[in-house]
């Protein structure tokens, strides 16, 4: 895991390169084939794969007072490890503008449950020559049906 700071020098380093920088965010919470197949087919967008991650506070005020259910640590360590991801930059606020305004990515991506209108951050992409992507979701797998599943155990 990374902080904002680092990533951005790091960020400046490889679009010098000339590595192209794609960027999505979530709470991946608990971690299921629909967050992997996202992750992979934003990877293959382009080179470098940034993940923002809202911490656990920003989860709660998200998704509750039961959520997360995994801590931030634990979330950032089970992402870093698949191939698609890689580097997880935490961020505390509700919504990742700040991340995307400061790394100022190639690729902005999000899941099928956006449109162009209401992805965080488009408008500032669009605006510095990046593009944005909408990845239709896995039918059925998602952290909320998982944990539903859980509780009716």
């Amino acid at each position: 895991m990374h902080d904002l700071n680092h990533i951005v020098e790091l960020v400046a380093k490889l679009k010098l390169s000339g590595y192209s920088i794609v960027f999505t965010n979530g709470c991946f919470d608990i971690l299921h084939k629909g967050h992997v197949a996202y992750l992979q087919s934003a990877k293959s967008m382009g080179d470098i794969l940034i993940v923002g991650m809202n911490t656990d506070a920003s989860v709660k005020r998200l998704k509750g007072e039961e959520r997360p259910i995994n801590t931030l640590e634990d979330r950032a360590f089970v992402l870093s490890a698949l191939k698609s991801v890689d580097y997880v930059v935490p961020f505390d606020e509700d919504n990742p503008l700040t991340l995307i305004q400061s790394i100022k990515p190639d690729v902005l991506v999000k899941g099928g449950d956006y449109t162009m209108e209401t992805i965080i951050g488009a408008k500032e992409v669009l605006a510095h020559g990046g593009k944005v992507e909408i990845i239709p979701f896995v039918e059925g797998k998602s952290t909320s049906s998982i944990i539903d599943a859980i509780r009716r155990v």
